[in-house]
């Protein structure tokens, strides 16, 4: 499938880092929307650059806004269980989110994910076009609704598509699936082991452009 993407991004910041470490100094004092007040630092991605595969999740969680690095709370662990069954090193992608900051709403002393508004989303398009254009990956996974709004647009709806790939200027290929919170949020011990093993096949689609 083709899907076109413009490249622009309002966020007030110029394209064109010379490395993915002037990209991330840079986003450490991102103020393009509100989401900085209430986190306590950028999260930004991590990975080898360049890389064949880039995964691209929604946005910090609690975990993740704590230590800085994306995919370290129970999501995260999920996701890794989920790379070593697909045959794939998470040492050899890159993995980060849409949103570089976390947002979230209190319940009692928990702090709880919100999910990212249109205007949230495209103001941070701007990082994650920016690590596209550093990272250069052959195939980008979008994990959950808000990665594949930034990428690809709110007429592309998870369930409709997961694990099909669209052809666009950002990547070779982009393909679809679930975010691994998705997972864990299964009402039985039946739809998550459906859920994950749906998910694994999703990723061993990406493990062939790490072998090719």
């Amino acid at each position: 499938m083709s899907f076109e993407k413009e490249r622009s991004a309002d966020s007030g910041h110029k394209l064109g880092f010379d490395n993915i470490r002037t990209a991330k100094s840079a986003a450490e004092s991102c103020k393009s929307c509100a989401l900085w007040k209430r986190a306590r630092q950028t999260v930004f991605g991590e990975g080898p650059v360049p890389a064949r595969v880039m995964l691209v999740g929604e946005q910090p969680g609690d975990y993740e806004d704590v230590s800085g690095r994306p995919f370290v709370g129970p999501a995260g662990k999920l996701l890794n269980t989920a790379l070593n069954r697909a045959g794939i090193d998470r040492a050899a992608v890159y993995l980060t989110n849409a949103v570089k900051h976390f947002k979230w709403e209190s319940l009692g002393k928990r702090r709880l994910h919100k999910k990212p508004s249109r205007r949230e989303i495209e103001a941070c398009r701007f990082w994650l076009i920016s690590e596209l254009e550093l990272v250069k990956p052959r195939l980008v996974v979008c994990m959950g609704a808000t990665a594949v709004v930034s990428l690809l647009g709110k007429e592309v709806r998870v369930i409709e598509n997961r694990g099909k790939f669209f052809e666009t200027n950002l990547a070779a290929s982009i393909l679809v699936t679930v975010h691994p919170s998705a997972i864990l949020r299964a009402q039985s011990d039946e739809t998550h082991s459906l859920e994950f093993e749906r998910f694994v096949e999703d990723l061993r689609k990406a493990a062939s452009f790490l072998r090719a």
